[in-house]
């Protein structure tokens, strides 16, 4: 258990009496946990300068007093920022701060799109860090001097970029304007809830994230920090959460007033069971509800394969991985979006799937096959058409936009039915061939955003078995996978799609061989009644065109910018 170095200093808060402690002589301020008052140190007594607004009950396992260790250093949480991104239009350049104000947008929390924690952890050596919350995961991150060759934090820096920072090379994740909503415990600052600002988060190949913080005028800060476990910190102390008491909420649907029943803590977005609405609650319960609505017709969307809260056994991870239990909670249906609007469109399924200690993963199934992806907080190296990650050397297979057709369950980013991202899907080489990675762009109402995921194929067979599936629909997860086919070079958009369609006519051909007149019946047992697939080639048959075959994201998705 971590134990404070030092009492080093106890006042009575002057707004309230009540009594603030700071456990590190260096710390600047503190937030009243009675009266909410924002404290400065001033000698020997505190000054009040301002009122921290009410934190967002986002029931995170994490709470002031948790304690942990970090490469033998024993460290417990002391204080917490609560930020937000506003659902304004994206910042194209820096914000100006107004003085004493809301800034842009109006109030703090009526006009954010979305929060995050970023949690101070007083170490007993007196370091800082900062446990902030990332795709689903998190990352411990140490403040450090802005290196002089830093690029400048303005309109110009943009997602997908390679800069340099302390003579290394960074690729920009994500460009986003943000707004401290609230502050809770002690902080090494003074929080400053007066406006917007920008935030860039920097990746490299050696899985380190950087961020770029202008949330101080006077000067942009700098940290950097590795992706962590909660369960590596042997976190104690933790907040009492149990997935299923979310459900207490009691959240109407902003569409047609059914009961929503949140069950994941991150849960940032849902559907409702009744009218398949997206809705957002990313802002808090209290908060006006946004929704998006989907067509609740048969003709649209479909139920998936693998039912939604069934858990399966699956080993995700590097070689070597222990199987662990992991629970499907949400579902997205997806398509790229042809250059050619006489093209045909591909189809593919990904299953959203979490673990309370491991966080989140994604089974994918397209026509190539299933395979599974997790979100990693470094940035593959890139060399022209080649990719580098962990030692494992991929090529790129196809460039595409995709969107989202369909949703049903929970997610932990505000996900939409029409969201649309750039993806590149990358297989690894030689003996790494079952390997996958995926790369997604995606352009938000905060900012921009590059995600990459990496991952591994799956036997349609194993994620039967891992999930429990009756062996009457076990035939219907079986896929062709298409022949392989070299690196798109600079075969993007329509000559990638030309190879495909080739790839396409040899396997409808086989298709017809086997199912006499009705040449659907193969595509209908595979995929259902109600797939897009199936529709596809009802249409296909009476037009007598026919599409591709292949294809998928292998799980590439976006996060919609939820993450510092």
């Amino acid at each position: 258990m971590a134990t404070s170095p030092q009492r080093a200093y106890r006042a009575a808060c002057p707004n309230c009496g009540a009594p603030v402690e700071f456990a590190s002589a260096a710390s600047a301020s503190a937030v009243c946990s009675f009266c909410r008052s924002t404290l400065v140190r001033d000698g020997e007594a505190l000054r009040r300068i301002g009122v921290s607004a009410e934190l967002f009950d986002d029931h995170s396992p994490l709470q002031l007093g948790a304690n942990g260790q970090h490469q033998g250093v024993a460290f417990t949480l002391v204080g917490r920022l609560q930020y937000g991104y506003p659902s304004g239009p994206a910042a194209t350049a820096a914000p100006t701060p107004s003085a004493g104000g809301a800034g842009p947008g109006g109030g703090a929390a009526a006009a954010l799109g979305g929060t995050w924690n970023e949690w101070h952890a007083l170490f007993d050596n007196g370091r800082s860090a900062w446990l902030s919350e990332d795709n689903g995961a998190y990352v411990l991150a140490f403040d450090a001097p802005l290196p002089p060759d830093a690029p400048p934090l303005d309109g110009r820096l943009a997602a997908g970029q390679r800069v340099l920072a302390g003579g290394r090379a960074w690729d920009v994740a994500s460009v986003a304007r943000a707004r401290l909503v609230a502050a809770q415990g002690e902080l090494p600052s003074p929080p400053r809830l007066d406006g917007d600002f920008l935030v860039a988060d920097l990746r490299n190949a050696a899985g380190d994230v950087a961020t770029l913080d202008g949330s101080d005028p006077r000067a942009v800060h700098w940290s950097i920090g590795r992706s962590v476990l909660l369960a590596e910190l042997r976190l104690q102390g933790l907040a009492d959460v149990r997935e299923k008491t979310l459900s207490a909420r009691s959240i109407g649907c902003p569409s047609c007033g059914a009961a929503l029943e949140p069950r994941l803590a991150t849960t940032q977005s849902l559907t409702c069971g009744q009218c398949k609405a997206v809705v957002d609650i990313s802002r808090g319960v209290g908060a006006e509800l946004a929704f998006h609505a989907q067509s609740n017709s048969g003709d649209s969307g479909f139920e998936p394969q693998i039912p939604l809260g069934r858990t399966g056994t699956l080993a995700l991870g590097p070689p070597g991985t222990a199987p662990a239990p992991w629970q499907v909670v949400g579902y997205l249906e997806r398509c790229d979006i042809p250059d050619d609007p006489e093209e045909d469109t591909t189809f593919w399924r990904e299953y959203l799937l979490y673990h309370a200690t491991l966080g989140f993963a994604f089974l994918v199934d397209s026509e190539d096959g299933w395979s599974w992806v997790r979100p990693i907080t470094g940035a593959p190296e890139r060399r022209g058409d080649g990719a580098r990650w962990q030692g494992v050397d991929y090529r790129r297979t196809y460039s595409y936009r995709a969107k989202v057709t369909w949703v049903l369950g929970e997610f932990y980013w505000r996900v939409r039915r029409e969201e649309e991202a750039l993806v590149s899907d990358y297989v690894g080489t030689g003996a790494a061939s079952d390997r996958r990675l995926s790369r997604e762009q995606t352009h938000g109402s905060a900012g921009t955003e590059v995600v990459w995921s990496a991952g591994a194929t799956l036997d349609a067979a194993a994620v039967a078995q891992a999930f429990g599936l009756a062996s009457s629909t076990r035939a219907a997860l079986e896929r062709k996978p298409s022949p392989d086919v070299r690196p798109v070079s600079d075969l993007t958009g329509s000559a990638v799609r030309m190879v495909a369609l080739i790839i396409f006519i040899l396997v409808i051909v086989s298709i017809l061989s086997q199912c006499g007149d009705d040449d659907c019946d193969s595509v209908r047992t595979t995929f259902g009644a109600n797939s897009n697939e199936y529709r596809q080639c009802l249409a296909q048959r009476g037009s007598g065109t026919s599409g591709r075959v292949g294809g998928g994201s292998y799980g590439g998705w976006s996060s919609g910018g939820g993450h510092k």
